[in-house]
């Protein structure tokens, strides 16, 4: 048979039957498809019985898996690279100062402000690259994007954190001078990495622009906000503004175009 040969090959087929002759086929399919009139023993041998009779069912149904896993590996990629650069980050932050870069509760709230956005990429438009061919989950690839977009963001870490030193930056104002840039950075970049395509030519959800939006303009006006000591965070003096916004600045236009080297000589 046909699909046994593709197996051997290494794919994952499916096979669709309805009679007694198909049962055997059925059993051996990565994916056994049968309809609801089929044969008793056809049914039971199938993974998925359609109730309907029209093959759009299942093209409708792999374009909506392709969709899920396609966001799933988004989320996994963008989460892995940004713990690991956080990881790295705070390692040396720590060895460097003589205080905490990030209190435990600050840590707390960077996660969950980068999460939040990163929740709406379940409901994200997936590129016509992962609806057109399928994929599999790729632990090497995974590792590969971990490191190399993970060492691009400690590296404009360091670059915060120098200029936080070299204006003498008390512990409180590091803090949260760290703390802002860091999730705007991330959420930022989470809209760029979400893309193999340039960014302008990948339309996100609503949802997650909308999402990533609220937290960017919650972040930047924590500081401000009543409640800011609660977190150990003081109000940003006004012109350390132009050091945050230009390294966020670089920072997008460095991991827009690593990203088009890293996809050019890599594949999910």
């Amino acid at each position: 048979m046909q699909f046994i040969l593709l197996k051997k090959q290494g794919h994952l087929v499916g096979y669709m039957g309805d009679g007694i002759n198909d049962v055997p086929s059925l059993h051996e399919a990565d994916v056994a498809i049968s309809v609801d009139d089929a044969v008793d023993v056809a049914k039971e041998a199938a993974n998925i019985v359609l109730l309907k009779s029209d093959l759009s069912v299942v093209l409708d149904g792999i374009v909506e898996g392709r969709r899920v896993f396609a966001n799933t590996m988004k989320y996994i990629f963008i989460a892995v690279s940004a713990n690991f650069g956080n990881m790295f980050s705070m390692a040396g932050a720590s060895l460097l100062l003589k205080f905490l870069p990030l209190l435990p509760k600050q840590i707390l709230m960077t996660n969950l402000l980068q999460d939040l956005p990163a929740m709406s990429l379940a409901s994200d438009n997936a590129d016509e690259g992962w609806i057109t061919r399928p994929h599999r989950f790729n632990f090497k690839f995974i590792i590969k994007f971990m490191i190399t977009f993970g060492l691009i963001s400690s590296i404009f870490d360091y670059c915060m954190f120098a200029v936080l030193l070299h204006i003498n930056a008390n512990e409180q104002l590091f803090q949260t001078v760290w703390f802002t840039e860091s999730v705007i950075s991330a959420v930022m970049l989470m809209i760029v990495l979400r893309t193999t395509l340039p960014v302008v030519r990948s339309k996100p959800s609503k949802r997650l622009l909308l999402t990533s939006g609220f937290i960017i303009a919650f972040t930047a006006a924590l500081s401000y906000l009543p409640f800011n000591h609660l977190l150990g965070f003081i109000p940003i003096p006004l012109f350390m503004w132009k050091y945050i916004l230009g390294v966020i600045a670089i920072y997008m236009i460095v991991g827009e175009l690593s990203k088009r080297l890293f996809y050019k000589y890599n594949r999910p």
